[in-house]
């Protein structure tokens, strides 16, 4: 082994201690996690869940609260005898799923488990029963499948390394078109750049692989051709390649960058691939599916840029400038750093509480969710963090800092590890459910639900109201023919009356979905027994009106 020249030493021990601080938060993001639930729910399902049908029905739906698709052979409808009667393809529109079920005249529970893709790429899996003439026991599904807690688990890592690499590259690029003083040597800095470039590619080709076994429910080594083409075909797939690319783009002009020979136009084309690159972390994760996407996606790309500026500069002041750069030269680079530092951390705090309306929305979502609660942690870390770097903020402001530069780079060492784990929460986070998500599914299963069948001369009619209490309420409606297949309908009319109260009808507007599903919203402002009215016109001539009591709490 050749002897180690001081140089080297010296760039060893750097590396070696931002490298420490980026991966110290690794464990945290290696603790076995709940597995990761998606970020669609199921709202409601035909047949009612455990509901007894007098027939087996013709097929089965599945409504979800945002668009999803499919995992191949992840519908399934299986009978009592644990035989599977789904029949051809299930049919994806948008929110809505559609099964085919054969016509089987077997008695007793039939089972539904389903896993897709929600709109944010993570998959939602489950299953409900429903039962023909009588319960029996609850068959089971050999074939269903959930998310292997080891490739969630690794998932969270290659988020945190491909942050970790980003705050690498954006740091030290800026410093060194910026602030570096000319005298000094570019090798030291050129090489973080290459290490933060290569944590990126690798988390990034980490993440495609990993991503096939997570959405299908398979182990690590489950990454085939056909589920990797089905990840690259996705959204999330396409912002993957798309930083892939931009990524051997920059490589190509950091070359003279990092030698000190780069042109103003090389310089504007960093610039412009730093945008496409950062906005790739939004358009791959929640973001893409929030309330408000577009707003989502910026001011997700808002959050980390600035935070890839404020870290890696600090890194760069406390592995490189503090260390060999003068005491003039200190005296006018950290002023300025400590403005950029201010104007980061604002732009962070903004982003984040616009990102905290959007994603918890409410009070009890923050404090009532695990993704509230993770984000009260990151909360209180980064204003731990905030604390330090006011301490080095007023270093800077008493002309200090340059003068004894040990102690401002002992507030960025802590400062570096403190944001190190807040890193790590946020790694955590973006494969969490959302608060806004979460808190709502909660609602669902605490809250009442109604449901029945009524029948008339001419058609079968499947009511449900959710969830059955004051305020706001989902109606839907399913018309099936007096052989339980979907009966078309021409034109459908509710009202919903509260004789008690004196509350004259109320019409409920009604948007048809499938040609035998409409659904509808409508506030009922008091509790109490409210009667359902409902027309539905099947022909010209053909139509029946049938009611319903349903006790609002």
């Amino acid at each position: 082994m050749l002897p180690m020249t001081a140089a080297t030493n010296r760039w060893t021990s750097r590396l070696a201690a931002v490298a420490g601080l980026l991966l110290a938060a690794l464990p945290v993001v290696l603790l076995p996690a709940a597995p990761a639930s998606a970020h669609a729910v199921l709202v409601s399902t035909s047949p009612v869940t455990d509901s007894v049908l007098p027939n087996a029905p013709a097929e089965v739906v599945l409504t979800f609260s945002e668009s999803v698709r499919q995992v191949p052979d992840r519908v399934r409808v299986i009978a009592p005898d644990g035989q599977r009667v789904d029949q051809g393809e299930p049919v994806f529109d948008g929110a809505v799923v559609t099964v085919g079920v054969e016509q089987q005249t077997s008695r007793g529970t039939y089972l539904v488990s389903y896993r897709v893709i929600s709109a944010d790429g993570h998959p939602v899996s489950g299953g409900f029963t429903y039962s023909v003439g009588a319960p029996s026991a609850v068959p089971t599904d050999d074939g269903g499948a959930d998310t292997d807690p080891l490739v969630s688990g690794l998932l969270q890592a290659t988020k945190f390394v491909g942050y970790a690499g980003l705050l690498l590259i954006v740091g030290p690029v800026l410093v060194l078109s910026m602030l570096w003083p000319r005298r000094l040597a570019r090798g030291g800095p050129g090489r973080l750049v290459w290490t933060g470039l290569g944590l990126v590619a690798a988390s990034t080709l980490a993440t495609i692989w990993l991503q096939a076994p997570y959405v299908t429910g398979g182990g690590i080594g489950d990454a085939d051709g056909a589920a990797l083409r089905d990840v690259l075909g996705s959204g999330i797939g396409a912002a993957l390649l798309v930083r892939l690319g931009v990524l051997a783009a920059a490589a190509v002009l950091l070359r003279p960058f990092l030698a000190g020979s780069e042109g103003r136009s090389d310089q504007i084309l960093l610039g412009g691939l730093a945008v496409i690159g950062v906005f790739t972390w939004p358009l791959a994760g929640h973001p893409s599916a929030s309330p408000v996407p577009a707003v989502s996606v910026v001011i997700d790309a808002v959050h980390l840029s600035s935070m890839a500026v404020w870290l890696g500069g600090l890194a760069m002041l406390a592995v490189f400038l503090l260390r060999q750069a003068e005491e003039r030269e200190l005296a006018a680079i950290l002023p300025i750093w400590s403005r950029w530092a201010a104007l980061a951390v604002c732009a962070l705090l903004l982003a984040g509480t616009v990102q905290a309306l959007i994603e918890v929305g409410t009070l009890e979502a923050l404090f009532g969710t695990t993704y509230g609660r993770l984000l009260l942690a990151k909360i209180g870390l980064f204003g731990l963090v905030l604390a330090v770097a006011a301490y080095s903020r007023q270093l800077v402001r008493n002309r200090s800092a340059a003068g004894r530069p040990g102690r401002m780079r002992q507030a960025i060492v802590a400062e570096l590890a403190v944001t190190t784990v807040v890193l790590a929460v946020t790694a955590v986070l973006v494969q969490t459910t959302p608060a806004r998500t979460a808190i709502g599914e909660d609602l669902r299963a605490d809250s009442g639900y109604f449901s029945t069948t009524l029948n008339s001369d001419i058609y079968s009619l499947q009511v449900e109201v959710d969830p059955a209490r004051r305020g706001n309420n989902s109606v839907h409606l399913y018309a099936y023919t007096e052989d339980n297949r979907p009966q078309p309908v021409i034109e459908w009319q509710a009202t919903a009356a509260l004789p008690a109260s004196g509350v004259e009808p109320i019409e409920i507007p009604l948007l048809p979905l499938t040609d035998n599903h409409a659904t509808g919203e409508i506030s009922l402002p008091a509790a109490g027994d409210w009667e359902l009215r409902i027309t539905v016109r099947i022909s010209d001539i053909d139509q029946a009106t049938v009611s319903t009591t349903v006790e609002i709490n």
